[in-house]
This record gives C-alpha cells, structure tokens and sequence, in this order.
C-alpha cells in the first residue's frame, strides 16, 4: 500500500571471492597442520625405527615400560633383555624406548 510512495530499500549482492581464494584458508589450515604435527611425528617416527634397526647384543635399553637391562639376544621381532643377573625377558624390538651409554646399569 505504501509502496507506491516508499521505494523498498534492496541489499546489494556482495561479490563472491574468486575459486581460489574460497580455498585459501583451507590450504593454510593444511599447510600449519603439516608442519606442526604431521611433520614432526614422521621424523621421530623415522628416528625410531633406525634405532630399532640398529639394536645389537650388549647394549644397554631402556623400555618403553621402564625396564633398564642389556640385550643377550637379537631376532626380527622379539630381543632378550638381561634385567637382573640370571633374569631374562623377551620383548618386541618397538618396545625399546632409548639405547643408554654402556655402563648405565652398574652405576645404578
């Protein structure tokens, strides 16, 4: 009814980012996550299998449960820790956590 002496008022349709910038923060998100966590666990995750790799009879390991003992046997999968004089465990090889220096045990 007032239309007539009112002009209605319309919003202006806003201009659509091009197909690249609609994208854009995605990308970044991609880009910070890949470098920030992706990244960082391959290496270590390297890191760790060449410490398994390179696990040899008398070393000295730490295990991912705790246990400090010096490896007698080395196979694929499985390696024997000496954890006390004439106690020995079998555990998987992706369980070692650290190799320490010789001479760790005895100044334990």
């Amino acid at each position: 009814m007032l239309d007539f002496f009112i002009n209605n008022a319309w919003a202006a349709p806003e201009p659509q980012p091009g197909g690249l910038m609609s994208f854009l923060p995605l990308i970044i998100l991609f880009a910070v996550f890949y470098f920030m966590l992706i990244r960082p666990q391959l290496k270590q995750a390297k890191q760790h299998k060449q410490l398994v790799s390179g696990l040899g009879k008398g070393d000295e390991i730490v295990t991912n449960g705790g246990l400090l003992g010096k490896i007698k046997e080395v196979g694929d999968n499985f390696i024997v820790v000496e954890i006390a004089k004439e106690t020995d465990v079998k555990i998987q090889k992706q369980s070692v956590a650290a190799v320490m220096p010789k001479g760790t045990i005895k100044t334990l």
